[in-house]
């Protein structure tokens, strides 16, 4: 990457773009930082980006020759805005581009996969990053973070199934390497944290770190979708119940070395990042 390189980091006030923002920015980078309102980042120019206004796009894009991809939230078919935008991008002089996907979704898979299967298509260098559920999840704004907050009980479809949860940090690493090395990954990347745990497994780290009783409920594929389909569309409600029963019969069950293969160091482990966030809070 050289110094004149500007990078595009959409969704740069959530949960894996504000961490690569703040990467990029703090290795002196060019970070143009892409949100709905064009919020402040810290280190970068913030602008104004939303996948269903096409009118915002180029401005967004400017002189920007790599992209850090997050799809839209909650979309079930984000090919549709995406697509367009990309191919707008190739125009506009990207060479690199790094998508955010999910380990549950393969390339040619639903939802995001789409998108995936088109990348190498579009840009002589890329990347797809397929991290495994996020850590943040029990310590953020997700509904399983306002669960364990509010009632003591993260709810979820999954039984004793195992996944191989990542640190959004690590993400945020890898996503920070795939844009600036010299070359492109040019493959997807299935990133995990150092251990693979079960809901029951959380719900006790958490209560050993914080001290405060948290249980696992477990719903059926069914009661998942009809809760979910409480806050958002009920098609990307059904896909995501229809993870956590794949999550139920061994689907996530893995760890990688993507982490530690990329970035030189092991990932973080999730009683670490709890122990993180309890000394944050005080």
């Amino acid at each position: 990457m050289t110094a004149t390189s500007t990078t595009l980091v959409i969704g740069a006030t959530g949960t894996t773009g504000s961490r690569t923002a703040a990467r990029l920015a703090a290795a002196g980078h060019r970070v143009r930082a892409a949100s709905r309102r064009g919020a402040p980042v810290p280190g970068a120019e913030p602008v104004r980006f939303d996948w269903y206004d096409p009118a915002t796009h180029a401005t967004a894009l400017g002189d920007a020759d790599r992209v850090y991809l997050v799809p839209p939230v909650g979309d079930p078919g984000p090919a549709a805005v995406m697509l367009p935008f990309l191919r707008l991008a190739r125009a506009c002089g990207v060479r690199r581009a790094v998508l955010l996907s999910s380990s549950a979704v393969p390339e040619d898979g639903p939802a995001v996969g789409q998108v995936h299967r088109a990348l190498p298509d579009l840009f002589g260098q890329w990347a797809v990053l397929r991290p495994s559920w996020f850590m943040q999840n029990f310590t953020g704004t997700h509904v399983h973070a306002a669960g364990i907050r509010e009632e003591g009980v993260i709810r979820t479809a999954t039984g004793d199934g195992r996944i191989g949860f990542v640190d959004a940090e690590d993400i945020a690493a890898v996503a920070a390497r795939a844009l600036t090395d010299a070359h492109a990954p040019d493959t997807d990347l299935v990133l995990t944290g150092p251990e693979a745990l079960s809901h029951d497994d959380i719900a006790a780290a958490v209560t050993g770190v914080t001290g405060r009783p948290v249980e696992h409920r477990r719903l059926t594929r069914e009661q998942m979708r009809d809760r979910l389909s409480a806050q958002m569309p009920p098609a990307f409600a059904a896909l995501l119940a229809d993870m956590d029963h794949a999550i139920s019969e061994g689907a996530e069950d893995r760890v990688t070395d993507t982490v530690l293969r990329v970035t030189g160091r092991p990932p973080g482990s999730f009683r670490a990042l709890l122990e993180r966030e309890a000394q944050r809070r005080g």
